[in-house]
């Protein structure tokens, strides 16, 4: 499936890529701090000026995503992770114009 060139596939990689950075970073930077996840999702929620710091910091997986498609060929799949990636920086200019 991961081989498919077309526009869905990179939507969906642009979609669940940040997602899944975001719980390895919870993983590797967080948990190693004894912090359960639920408190690590309230800490956030109590500090929203956060929100923005780590969303950009899992959309560099992102990047890289989209880098390994644009080096075997698959722009269309690209296009679509480029896309997403650009509607979480828009998500993200919004976060931090608004407090």
């Amino acid at each position: 499936m991961l081989k498919k060139d077309n526009l869905p596939l990179g939507i969906l990689l642009g979609l669940f890529t940040p997602v899944f950075a975001f719980f390895l970073y919870y993983l590797f930077a967080v948990r190693p701090s004894h912090i359960d996840f639920f408190q690590f999702l309230g800490e956030l929620k109590g500090n929203y000026h956060l929100i923005p710091k780590l969303t950009s910091i899992c959309l560099l997986l992102n990047g890289l995503v989209f880098y390994l498609y644009t080096r075997v060929r698959k722009d269309v799949t690209a296009k679509g992770i480029f896309l997403v990636t650009m509607l979480y920086a828009i998500a993200i200019l919004l976060m931090k114009l608004i407090r």
